[in-house]
């Protein structure tokens, strides 16, 4: 029998942070790419440090003659996604920074495994639910990527504009009966720009922001503040620590709340399931619990290069079930075609819909009308329901 009562942990990172900035970076290239070519082939890495930013990576069109023209945007791309996130330092600015671009054409024996339907890649793919937030996310990670959104929001906005962009939240929360009850820690390390600030200064201007976004019952008297621990922190971003595309999976997915599969998301188009597939398979595992088959499930599925068809489809509710998994396992295959072309075509991810992923999580947010975050639907209720 699973736990009851316990403390559970999950981090987030905001959107200023090294890692996530060469996330957005990455997916920003792919959403520029799919803009002009559905079609378009990309697997782009970023890295950032003190003054520069690499790219590399491949990418292919369907008409490669015209891939010369996209390889001179790729410098003006990595700026504005630097510029909306908001660095302006003096070692790190989005107009002065170097970048350097080394992208070049796809594999041809990695497309034409692609090219026949087939997966881009081997691997394994987890998607999880749970019903302990309206969201059907673990509370602990939702409440992370919150925390940070509406501190940059404000800080955006101009209402806080001595904060910087860089910033990582964790919150510890306790269980009782298997739901979230009280906050027993929370960490904040935020960016600011004045070094005379003290914790207790960066404090007050974030405190009200947390209770904001919290279930107030959560903030107890027992719960531990621990806003900039270290003290100062005004050297942030690629400046403070190097950034790199695809280092902050636990962030993008769970918060450790359930199995990761073998790879990162950001700078991969929809043809490689390691992205695609994690989104079918959380697109499976929320209408599973929206569909009262399940409080809590985890999903994998698991593929083959050059292969259409999903080598495994396994569904682990832990207990919560209200039909055994062998039957979910069973109508999970009936209700969607896992193929990557079926995943591609039912979640209508080839769109340019992905850099607003790279920050706050890929999943537990809301579906949007040009076809973002399509996986948080759930509109496959009534058929897994007749299903089993």
């Amino acid at each position: 029998m699973a736990r009851q009562n316990y403390v559970f942990t999950s981090e987030s990172v905001s959107e200023g942070h090294p890692d996530k900035l060469c996330d957005q970076i990455s997916d920003a290239v792919l959403d520029v790419l799919l803009a002009e070519d559905p079609a378009a082939r990309v697997a782009c890495e970023t890295f950032a440090t003190t003054g520069l930013v690499v790219i590399g990576g491949e990418i292919g069109l369907t008409d490669q003659a015209r891939l010369a023209d996209y390889m001179g945007k790729i410098s003006e791309i990595a700026r504005d996604t630097i510029r909306d996130i908001g660095y302006e330092q003096e070692k790190f600015h989005w107009n002065t920074c170097h970048v350097q671009n080394f992208l070049h054409e796809q594999s041809a024996h990695i497309s034409q495994g692609v090219d026949r339907d087939g997966a881009g890649d081997q691997g394994i793919m987890f998607g999880y639910a749970v019903d302990e937030t309206p969201e059907l996310m673990p509370a602990p990670i939702q409440y992370s990527h919150a925390i940070l959104r509406r501190l940059a929001e404000a800080r955006k906005s101009g209402a806080e504009p001595s904060l910087g962009p860089d910033a990582k939240s964790q919150l510890s929360l306790r269980y009782e009966n298997g739901r979230p009850v009280e906050v027993t820690s929370l960490v904040l390390s935020h960016q600011h720009k004045d070094e005379s600030q003290t914790s207790d200064d960066i404090r007050a201007i974030v405190e009200p922001y947390i209770r904001e976004v919290l279930p107030a019952e959560w903030l107890t008297e027992r719960t531990e503040w621990w806003v900039n621990p270290t003290g100062t922190f005004v050297i942030g971003g690629p400046d403070g620590d190097a950034g790199l595309t695809g280092r902050k999976i636990i962030v993008d997915t769970y918060g450790g709340a359930a199995p990761h599969g073998g790879g990162a998301f950001s700078g991969k188009d929809p043809t490689k399931v390691d992205r695609s597939a994690a989104y079918a398979a959380r697109y499976l595992a929320k209408n599973v619990v929206a569909a009262g088959l399940a409080t809590r499930c985890v999903i994998q599925l698991s593929y083959a290069i050059g292969v259409a068809k999903p080598l495994s489809i396994y569904a682990d509710t832990f207990g919560t079930g209200t039909v055994p998994e062998a039957q979910i396992e069973k109508a999970l295959g009936t209700v969607m075609d896992l193929t990557p072309r079926g995943i591609r075509e039912k979640l209508d991810l080839c769109k340019p819909i992905y850099r607003r992923t790279a920050a706050y999580g890929h999943f537990g947010r809301a579906p949007e009308a040009d076809g973002g975050f399509s996986w948080e639907r759930t509109d496959l209720v009534d058929a897994l329901k007749a299903a089993v």
